[in-house]
């Protein structure tokens, strides 16, 4: 299994730089939507949805949004509001997180509050994600930055966490992380944004509001890998799916950047950089 990861993210790690730097805005835009329509189909799968013309007509449904706001992505009202409404979403998510309880009935109204919650999350990644890239200051490499961030963040967790976590983040979710953990992905992305930071030459200032959306970033990108880790465990499952090998499904891959992407973008704007 390992070796597989491994081979898979050999693969698909040069993959997606290459497309984030190398692809045509319109390129990438199809490509991420194509990424979003196999997370929609994950996301059914978790609600649960039942039956096929179900899942079927839920990935229509988040095509025809990324159609919408594919239409309108360079309306400036229009990134505001997701982005605002992707904030409220990811206050309600965090609240779902700290009452884990909620939504092991399956009731057609928790069905339907998770369904629109992923087409939210989904519609709002997939706009932060092409509008930081249609940036005219190297919109690409904001997008490769802010991938390098989440992996650098999950990586100090990881290591931090195993060599000293102690104290559970949230055991009734996710039994693995720990506050530990957490604090040195904090650390390792923190420092990793105060080096970009100088590599851009941005003044004082504008590097400490930085490094703070870097750390807001990744203090919301843990909750999005919580908020899958919730989804998986009422759904008694252990993957989203198995589209990369040893790597289970496209959920598992991004649940992260589901968070940190509307959030860096909202950061980046709120703070005029």
């Amino acid at each position: 299994m390992l070796k597989l990861r491994l081979l898979s993210a050999l693969i698909l790690v040069p993959l997606v730089v290459a497309t984030v730097l190398l692809a045509p805005a319109s390129m990438f835009a199809l490509l991420v939507g194509f990424a979003m329509l196999a997370a929609a189909w994950e996301w059914s799968a978790l609600v649960p949805l039942a039956g096929l013309p179900a899942r079927i007509g839920y990935v229509l449904l988040m095509a025809a949004g990324i159609a919408v706001c594919w239409r309108f992505a360079a309306s400036e009202w229009l990134v505001d509001l997701l982005l605002w409404l992707a904030m409220g979403w990811w206050l309600f998510a965090l609240f779902w997180i700290t009452r884990p309880a909620l939504g092991y009935e399956g009731t057609f109204r928790q069905r339907l509050a998770k369904s629109l919650l992923g087409l939210g999350l989904g519609l709002t990644t997939w706009l932060a994600l092409v509008v930081l890239h249609s940036r005219p200051d190297q919109g690409p490499h904001w997008v490769l930055f802010l991938l390098v961030l989440v992996w650098t963040a999950d990586s100090g967790a990881y290591f931090a966490g195993r060599q000293f976590g102690r104290n559970k983040l949230a055991p009734a979710v996710s039994p693995g992380k720990t506050w530990e953990g957490v604090i040195g992905g904090v650390t390792a992305s923190t420092l990793l944004a105060f080096g970009y930071a100088r590599f851009l030459g941005l003044p004082a200032s504008a590097t400490a509001s930085f490094m703070l959306v870097c750390m807001v970033t990744v203090l919301f990108s843990v909750a999005g890998d919580l908020l899958e880790s919730l989804l998986k465990r009422q759904r008694g499952v252990k993957d989203s799916g198995n589209l990369i090998p040893g790597h289970g499904g496209i959920l598992d891959r991004i649940d992260s950047l589901l968070a940190a992407a509307p959030v860096f973008l909202f950061g980046l704007r709120w703070v005029e950089l």
